[in-house]
């Protein structure tokens, strides 16, 4: 089996990417960034990539004007896409004049996962049994979503995210952050309205550049709302500062890593950061090949991993293979924007089930079908 083509599409949703001004959904990311992988058999593997869409596409589309400057199309023709580690090692030398970290080694994330996809497609396998086999054929799911601007905003949608079944709800960025006070007081209005029982996380966005001073405040104010973690509040190359909050001796678990890629990467986030929870991105940390290295490191540190997903089903399905070989997993991310941009392009969506558990596709590959006539619909750069 060869690889004929890589392509790189950019959808672009109708709808801006606005924090909500009440109770209501956020509509999510204005582009995203759709990998497919051709081959001589027909056989085509896809993933989605969370990076710059435009400056992805460029990546992909560069011309071979000279060694360890051309783009990913150009490094991985005519190669097997069975040769997983080998291309891996590959794509990383020949982009590392302009790459290493950033949207090269997001590229290389997301065609590692098509390749994954790929030879569970050929060999009629989900990617869980390539990783080396499932613990379990189904995950806890947590509502991934956006601060409300006001506490009555924030116990309506938590009201919404019962309703639907979640049993456990992450709010992040919006207007977390402009106010501390009114951080506490959002977070508490969360805790009011979804009892003791609901697991809750915090992601703090845009307090990545404040001091580790700063988060341990933060971690001892929302200590009374038995938070299950405080995520990314940090600035991602701030090891010190991750390891001076867990030396004060906070109570909430410290979680980290969307940003972070490679095993030598969480290697040093893990060991100098003291973090409890690495949150690897599939489409960001190298893919499936170095998944493997980092669940190793996090397994020989005694740490927890929890995948950081938060585009189409494409990305949700790729961390419900990784939950699925976990020695123990925690939670599936979901992502739960109103976006028909990242709806519509998946055949087959995973579907929350009453207890608030998703299945893990069993189909090969990834298990998730796209709909090409939608990826046509919402893409800018055919």
């Amino acid at each position: 089996m060869k690889i004929t083509n890589v392509e790189a599409f950019i959808l672009e949703s109708p709808f801006e990417n606005t924090a909500p001004e009440g109770s209501e959904e956020a509509r999510g990311v204005k582009h995203c960034l759709l990998l497919k992988v051709s081959t001589d058999e027909g056989i085509t593997g896809w993933s989605d990539i969370e990076t710059s869409s435009h400056v992805g596409v460029a990546a992909v589309n560069a011309p071979d004007s000279s060694p360890y400057f051309e783009g990913l199309r150009a490094i991985v023709m005519n190669e097997d896409p069975f040769d997983v580690e080998r291309l891996w090692d590959k794509v990383y030398r020949r982009s590392i004049y302009y790459g290493r970290r950033g949207v090269a080694m997001q590229l290389l994330s997301g065609f590692d996962i098509a390749c994954h996809d790929i030879i569970g497609k050929a060999t009629g396998k989900p990617i869980y049994k390539i990783l080396g086999g499932a613990r379990r054929e189904r995950v806890r799911a947590y509502a991934s979503t956006l601060f409300r601007p006001t506490p009555q905003a924030i116990k309506e949608a938590c009201a919404f995210y019962l309703e639907r079944g979640f049993t456990a709800i992450k709010f992040g960025w919006g207007v977390f952050g402009e106010d501390p006070k009114l951080d506490i007081k959002l977070v508490e209005a969360a805790r009011e309205a979804v009892g003791s029982e609901v697991e809750l996380m915090v992601d703090p966005g845009w307090m990545v550049d404040r001091s580790a001073y700063d988060a341990i405040a933060l971690c001892r104010a929302l200590e009374p709302y038995d938070i299950y973690w405080l995520e990314d509040f940090m600035h991602p190359e701030n090891y010190e500062g991750y390891a001076k909050t867990k030396a004060a001796g906070v109570k909430t678990r410290l979680a980290a890593g969307e940003q972070e890629a490679t095993g030598w990467g969480f290697r040093q986030l893990i060991q100098q950061g003291g973090i409890d929870v690495v949150q690897p991105d599939i489409t960001r940390c190298g893919g499936f090949t170095q998944i493997r290295k980092i669940l190793w490191e996090a397994e020989y540190a005694g740490v927890d991993v929890c995948p950081h997903a938060w585009l189409t089903d494409l990305n949700t399905a790729a961390a419900l293979h990784v939950n699925a070989i976990l020695p123990r997993s925690l939670f599936l991310e979901y992502n739960v924007s109103d976006n028909p941009m990242l709806r519509e392009v998946i055949e087959n969506p995973v579907q929350l089930d009453e207890s608030g558990y998703i299945a893990v596709p069993d189909g090969p590959g990834l298990g998730i079908e796209i709909n090409e006539a939608a990826v046509r619909k919402f893409c800018v750069n055919l």
